[in-house]
């Protein structure tokens, strides 16, 4: 395709959104003409649903749940005045207790303020809350922000001796729908004997995220926790950030939440549109159809030339996988669906996988993330005439132009700059295109029986360990095939071996003596393989 061509193609098919001031460039897609006239029907069956789903139909057959996190930003579409009067009464609940906070009406218990906001949560309660702090966080914000996501004990430990005596003026966000997530409870138990350890109450400085009733709001109220926010079963975690997951936690960090919410509002309002060349999600849906032949066959890597957006494909790959991998279709059916999505940030990659990607095999294709404006401060010249962003920008262009002449498709979103709105807008974005997508491959995106299984299973692993060392009490020495068939557990020998091999490695347990050295006990069965 000649210079001139390419041209032609990139003015037929830029997608601009006024409301936004996002481009979506989908020129340098390989589908070829008629293909989006070919698809106009499924398309636009795709975006009635979605219109149903935002009616308040059933989105989520097997829960027999509605699903509503568009009515976070748009309260007043949500189908009953209850649910229209529940959001707009959390949005005041967040706003009132941030302000509290910020003005010292709440304070810690052994300090003037809390200066430091501690979130504990894992998948949804922690990625979206993670990607909106480092996008727009800045050292002037109101409270530094640090995460618990996840139940490694090197990790606690990491975060509480960041915070060291500072966790005097630590607020602690625990969020959890059904109180049950057993890395967010182990979290939550850790940074509270994190207090105790300084002759605190955690429950002076904790507030709740959860579901009406679960086990975590009974907890923070007979403890007297400083607050319970609400969570509701109609919004999934991996869509939960501009709920009170998302927003209490950037309207402590000093962040420009209303922002957020209008800038997600401005995008939902924008692709509810029926014309496809102006709806930006129903053409990444489009253009993920095309690229993977509706099946998953190319992997979807992301790169935001923005070192602020460098956890959106993080946040993307729970989005997107936990949406769209699934066994099976709504009506039954075996379809192992599914949209691989990896990425880091540009130009780093340069210097990484982009390698791969020109010269390798061809089993993906590319979303570029590009950021209009550079700073907001003076630039300066590196070379003359030239500035770092420019270099950022040049080398952009010319990773997209390498890719093209290998025959390589991409497509380009442009955002003028990276602030709350346009962070609202691109999260909007994702979340729509992830919607219609399900719709096209006639998936249940709002479910994710596979990551039960995976809890189950890790329970089943925990029953095993208790009951094995209840059998190894004043035993001698036995190989994990006799404990395993002690504990009536005779399929679960390597499951045994390996909770041997990790209590000898960590002897500083009260099941594993006095924490003077490993058991003699647990290091002889470890080895009998």
């Amino acid at each position: 395709m000649t210079p001139a061509q390419l041209w032609k193609r990139y003015q037929r098919h830029l997608c601009v959104c006024p409301r936004t001031g996002i481009q979506l460039d989908i020129s340098r897609m390989t589908f070829g003409e008629g293909y989006l006239e070919r698809m106009a029907a499924p398309v636009a069956g795709a975006l009635e649903q979605m219109a149903a789903l935002e009616s308040g139909a059933i989105a989520n057959p097997d829960e027999q749940r509605m699903v509503g996190h568009y009515w976070l930003r748009a309260p007043e579409r949500a189908p009953s005045g209850e649910l229209t009067d529940a959001i707009k009464q959390m949005q005041d609940q967040v706003r009132t207790f941030v302000s509290q906070v910020h003005s010292g009406d709440i304070r810690p218990e052994s300090a003037s303020s809390f200066d430091t906001l501690a979130v504990v949560g894992i998948g949804g309660s922690a990625l979206g809350p993670q990607l909106v702090a480092d996008a727009l966080g800045t050292s002037a914000d109101r409270m530094g922000v640090l995460f618990l996501d996840n139940t490694d004990p090197d990790g606690f430990d990491r975060t509480l001796a960041k915070l060291g005596d500072g966790l005097r003026s630590t607020l602690t966000v625990v969020i959890s729908k059904s109180g049950g997530t057993v890395e967010t409870r182990n979290g939550m138990l850790e940074i509270a004997e994190g207090y105790a350890g300084l002759g605190l109450d955690f429950s002076r400085h904790a507030v709740a995220i959860t579901g009406r009733d679960s086990a975590l709001c009974q907890r923070a109220h007979q403890e007297k926790w400083l607050a319970t926010f609400p969570m509701w079963d109609w919004v999934g975690g991996r869509t939960s950030v501009t709920s009170s997951v998302g927003i209490l936690p950037a309207a402590l960090q000093g962040l420009d939440v209303d922002a957020l919410l209008a800038g997600a509002g401005d995008m939902d309002e924008t692709t509810r549109g029926t014309k496809v060349g102006e709806n930006p999600a129903a053409l990444m849906a489009l253009m993920w159809h095309h690229a993977s032949n509706g099946r998953g066959a190319k992997d979807l890597v992301i790169l935001p030339y923005k070192d602020r957006l460098a956890l959106m494909a993080r946040y993307l790959q729970q989005l997107v996988m936990e949406s769209l991998g699934k066994e099976l279709n709504l009506d039954g059916q075996v379809v192992n669906q599914g949209l691989t999505v990896y990425g880091n940030k540009g130009a780093t990659d340069q210097h990484a996988y982009v390698q791969q990607l020109r010269e390798g095999v061809a089993n993906f294709f590319v979303t570029f993330i590009e950021v209009l404006r550079d700073r907001p401060g003076k630039a300066i010249e590196v070379e003359p005439g030239v500035t770092s962003g420019d270099f950022l920008l040049g080398l952009l262009l010319g990773t997209r132009t390498a890719l093209h002449e290998k025959g390589r498709a991409s497509m380009t979103i442009s955002l003028p700059e990276v602030n709350a709105r346009t962070l609202g807008a691109m999260i909007a974005l994702y979340e729509r295109t992830v919607g219609l997508y399900a719709s096209l491959i006639h998936v249940n995106a709002y479910h994710q029986p596979g990551v039960e299984a995976g809890k189950l299973a890790a329970g089943q692993v925990i029953d095993v360990q208790c009951r094995l060392t209840e059998a190894l009490e004043g035993e001698s020495a036995r190989t994990a095939e006799e404990l395993a068939q002690a504990i009536g557990a005779p399929e679960q020998v390597e499951t045994v071996y390996k909770i041997l091999e990790h209590l000898r490695a960590n002897p500083d347990r009260g099941v594993v003596g006095d924490g003077s050295g490993p058991s003699t006990k647990y290091r002889h069965v470890a080895v009998c393989v």
